[in-house]
């Protein structure tokens, strides 16, 4: 008997300190998209990676003519000649492969620069939620732009103007 009233005490106090709890819904997209810096920074990263991709394209238009040319002649050619084209064709394939990879790669130009435009500006929105949410004593922040899904979500628990307003983006 003594262990059901305690157990049933454990219970109610549990239920009772999770009803406590304050949590608030933010859309980190939503801040960011209405950052003058970020938008500067996200501008800069598509110029980067295009002028990448063009340089990527030009160097691909010259080795799809070395390869027609290759075929065309491929005939004509002795053996050792014909070996030294694919070698060079092979080594102009890897160089190919390896600017992707320099450019685009994992920890690549595009990743390092993204790194230096945008993680500043993800690091002052963190800061921001991080002070609202020790101010107003949130005890969780979801963020309902990507990642987590949120069936449906108060309008009013959205604190991400709140977030706007303390970064001093209008």
């Amino acid at each position: 008997m003594k262990h059901w009233i305690l157990s049933a005490l454990f219970i109610g106090l549990t239920t009772f300190s999770a009803s406590a709890q304050r949590y608030a819904v933010i859309d980190t997209k939503y801040i960011l998209d209405r950052m003058p810096e970020y938008k500067e920074a996200q501008q800069k990263l598509d110029l980067a990676s295009e002028q990448w991709q063009k340089e990527i394209e030009a160097k691909q238009a010259q080795l799809d003519a070395m390869y027609r040319s290759f075929e065309a002649e491929q005939v004509m050619l002795s053996e050792t000649l014909r070996r030294k084209r694919e070698d060079e064709l092979f080594n102009r394939e890897k160089e190919l492969r390896d600017l992707q990879k320099r450019r685009f790669g994992f920890e690549g130009d595009l990743f390092k620069r993204r790194q230096e435009l945008v993680k500043p500006i993800q690091d002052k929105v963190y800061n921001a939620i991080q002070k609202l949410a020790t101010e107003r004593q949130y005890d969780f922040i979801l963020d309902k732009s990507e990642g987590i899904t949120i069936i449906f979500a108060d309008p009013k628990l959205d604190k991400s103007d709140d977030i706007l307003k303390a970064l001093g983006v209008k």
